[in-house]
């Protein structure tokens, strides 16, 4: 199979994982438009095509020779381009995926596969995105491979299809106009507004003193101030006075080629003085305890963690580890677990290198608080997808866990870095020297599965966050019982005693050195494509 994408995102990830899990050769392309589709297609080294996400057009020479499947983010009888982006903006309570045949017309080919899906209210369209839709699409693609493994099967043309979605229809691709919202609205109509634009392109507003396009958006209770106006901010989030209520926004970009989505403060010049906020419904850190068990969860945006960030979490865990619970459980995100240090914070530092360097080292203090937390046991779960230190950030804890379908990317190489979180130390004690070396060299994504299998994780929960996170309370009620917990707490103190951590740390310190200061291995400009999108 030849999978055709515009980026390997997670949603194209999984798929490849999924199928070569099922037995399949698989190979993916990165393609900018028809030519280098065309390319990619030259070899003519498979049977089928499929393409998860892909903005290119397909050549008609292409899909009149091979079947060729489009992953269409909106449920039968949906088309354009803005699929979600409508949906959440028009308030769906359901919406859906359909795997539609490649044809001349956009969205407009016989549908081999579909299923719906519950569009959560208050969700932003990357979360549904990573979540409801890739596991739809999941679905589709076994369908749409069964389907293509028989002789006899005809795909349903589009205009006869029935439409599980009534509303979904022929749509234009959204623009800056569709999205436009007044701060003199209620909360929740702005808060739906920026979440239908999440990730990309955001919505474009006047805050403060700037034009900026606005993400990250939470609703808190109403202010006395006039609409639009800054009322406080919190760490990395502002709030702003609206209509009815108020919203937090918690990254902003100046409009204007080039420039890039940096946490709120670090962009937005309020025109009057705002005030420090010490407690705010701005979510970043939770904290709650269930008898002998702690909880502690972090939120990042888009997994990216900065220097602030990774400080204000080791603090939090630091305290948690204090509590007088016996067992700590540490939590992420269900849309993104960690992706590592904040790479946009680092390239719109007036010193790139110095941040980076800040930024690895107060990460290194998660890791380390981890590692070397000998008074409780650690449970650490991947509730989300994870790449570079965010992968290898957890793994020192006693117990590492994860939700099914998750997909790792456990490697530096492709930024240009040697990589620190201390995984020279805890990677090898997973899976091993050899695994741990392989692991790091491939530089690709590994399902949830093989984690599973070669040690990376010990065990794998339900999909469903709310069966996960029962399950995952099970998971920690289990380990109260007997003597399992002692002996776990007295393994980790003897190596720490026998092997202690700081060499390791060291080690990596001077190899990230050299590739910070140094460059040697182009991380400035891997780093600058990456959070450019060049």
């Amino acid at each position: 199979m030849l999978l055709l994408v515009t980026s390997d995102n997670g949603l194209s990830q999984r798929a490849g994982l999924v199928l070569r899990e099922a037995g399949h050769q698989v190979r993916t392309a990165v393609v900018a438009d028809a030519d280098a589709a065309l390319a990619a297609t030259s070899a003519g080294d498979f049977d089928l095509i499929i393409c998860p996400f892909l903005k290119a057009y397909v050549p008609e020479s292409i899909w009149q020779r091979w079947t060729t499947i489009i992953i269409h983010p909106g449920p039968p009888g949906d088309r354009g381009p803005s699929s979600l982006d409508w949906a959440i903006t028009d308030g769906e309570p359901i919406w859906g995926v359909t795997a539609l045949q490649a044809a001349e017309e956009l969205d407009a080919g016989a549908v081999w596969a579909w299923r719906t899906f519950e569009l959560q209210s208050g969700a932003t369209k990357s979360s549904v995105y990573n979540e409801a839709v890739t596991d739809a699409a999941m679905e589709c693609i076994t369908e749409v491979v069964e389907h293509f493994r028989t002789p006899d099967f005809q795909a349903i043309p589009s205009d006869r299809v029935a439409r599980p979605v009534a509303s979904a229809r022929s749509r234009p691709s959204m623009k800056q106009a569709d999205r436009v919202f007044s701060w003199e609205e209620d909360a929740s109509s702005i808060v739906r507004a920026v979440n239908a634009a999440d990730g990309f392109p955001g919505v474009a507003v006047q805050l403060g003193l700037d034009r900026v396009y606005v993400y990250d958006a939470h609703p808190d209770t109403h202010v006395d101030a006039a609409p639009g106006t800054i009322v406080e901010y919190f760490h990395q989030a502002i709030r702003v006075a609206t209509g009815a209520g108020s919203v937090w926004i918690g990254h902003a970009r100046l409009v204007g080629a080039g420039n890039v989505k940096l946490p709120s403060t670090a962009v937005v010049r309020p025109d009057v003085f705002v005030p420090q906020v010490w407690e705010s419904r701005y979510p970043e850190t939770d904290y709650h305890r269930d008898g002998e068990i702690g909880y502690l969860s972090f939120r990042f945006y888009n997994g990216a963690m900065s220097t602030k960030q990774c400080a204000r979490l080791a603090a939090r865990l630091r305290w948690a580890i204090a509590q007088d619970t016996r067992i700590l459980v540490l939590t992420g995100d269900y849309d993104r677990f960690s992706n590592g240090i904040h790479l946009n914070v680092i390239e719109a530092a007036s010193d790139q290198a110095g941040e980076a360097w800040a930024n690895i080292k107060a990460i290194n203090e998660i890791a380390k608080a981890i590692v070397t937390c000998t008074e409780q046991v650690v449970v650490a779960a991947f509730t989300g997808n994870a790449g570079a230190g965010g992968v290898m950030l957890p793994l020192g804890a006693d117990v590492v866990v994860a939700r099914d379908g998750v997909v790792l990317n456990p490697h530096y190489a492709t930024m240009g870095l040697f990589g620190s979180e201390l995984h020279t130390y805890t990677l090898p004690a997973r899976v091993g020297e050899e695994q741990a070396r392989s692991l790091l060299a491939e530089c690709s994504a590994i399902g949830i599965r093989r984690a599973l299998d070669i040690g990376l994780v010990d065990a794998i929960g339900p999909r469903r966050p709310d069966l996960f996170e029962a399950w995952l309370h099970e998971v920690a009620t289990d380990l109260l019982e007997g003597d399992r917990m002692e002996s776990m707490l007295e393994r980790k103190r003897l190596r720490l005693e026998r092997d202690p951590v700081e060499p390791y740390e060291e080690r990596e310190l001077e190899e990230m050195k050299i590739d910070m200061f140094g460059d040697r291995n182009g991380f400035a400009e891997k780093r600058r494509n990456f959070v450019l999108k060049l």
